[in-house]
């Protein structure tokens, strides 16, 4: 982990998303898929805490070498606040900090699904899955076309691709969860990851549960500190005992956790509430 003053490279819109380009080197090297940054916005009541973000990309090599991006909707005053910083200011950055996704050892026909910005960390994730020898397919959606997180890049990225929006605007008509069994069996999954909106990642576990696949989820919680001391975004997980279940931090024990030991039905909210989104606020 490391803190930065980060010069901004760039900022650019995404169709419902930002982007923005830092210059961190020390971040940019040690960044994994599932890792998170945390960004300092202005003092002051609307603000107060620091804002989380996944770590997009990172560049460790040729002309862009000691840059990374992070991607998010604006929601309120602190990330209307980061749409607006010109190019060559700076950022008081955190990061990177999480646990990653594990890359698996045998299996080699990978599935990432993802829904929202939440996909911005499974893009991440399919480059280094596809430079470990894997094959990767992907299936992502969004509310509308303009909330599918990048399409070209993911069609890019993967062996087969799958677009779902809940208005039909792009692909098919309904959510990623909708489509995951018919997916999954023509594609041969054997491993899944995915990224998004609490009740997908908690039909992706039920889904991956009933057939025996491994799976691994990116949760969007509310990192109020992002170093683990004030608890809130405890996150109910088995032992492997079991004997219980601990609550542990998604900033510290997670945000990436197995899909299986996740307590669902003990954790905060309703089965189809959302989260709070990573990037709140």
């Amino acid at each position: 982990m490391k803190r930065a003053r980060a010069e901004v490279l760039s900022v650019r819109r995404l169709g419902a998303y930002h982007a923005i380009t830092l210059v961190a080197p020390e971040i940019a090297e040690r960044a994994r898929p599932g890792q998170f940054i945390s960004v300092a916005v202005p003092p002051g009541r609307a603000y107060l805490l620091r804002r989380p973000f996944w770590v997009h990309a990172a560049s460790r090599r040729g002309g862009w070498a000691g840059t990374f991006e992070f991607a998010f909707d604006v929601r309120g005053p602190g990330t209307a606040w980061l749409a607006r910083r010109p190019s060559h200011t700076s950022l008081d950055v955190i990061g990177p900090l999480g646990r990653a996704f594990a890359y698996p050892r045998r299996l080699r026909t990978c599935l990432l699904v993802g829904e929202g910005h939440g996909a911005a960390a499974l893009q991440f994730l399919a480059e280094e899955l596809r430079a470990r020898g894997r094959r990767v397919d992907m299936l992502i959606g969004g509310a509308t076309l303009e909330e599918v997180f990048k399409p070209i890049e993911a069609k890019r990225l993967s062996t087969n691709l799958a677009i779902v929006t809940r208005d039909g605007s792009l692909g098919d008509r309904g959510r990623v969860i909708d489509v995951l069994e018919e997916r999954a069996a023509r594609w041969g999954t054997e491993v899944v990851y995915a990224a998004g909106p609490r009740d997908v990642l908690r039909g992706v576990a039920r889904f991956c549960r009933e057939r025996r696949i491994p799976a691994q989820v990116a949760l969007e919680e509310r990192m109020g500190c992002g170093t683990g001391l004030c608890f809130g975004c405890a996150v109910p997980v088995a032992r492997t005992d079991g004997t219980g279940f601990d609550h542990l931090r998604a900033c510290v024990e997670g945000p990436v956790f197995n899909a299986a030991r996740i307590v669902w039905d003990r954790w905060g909210g309703t089965e189809d509430a959302p989260a709070a989104p990573l990037s709140a606020g």
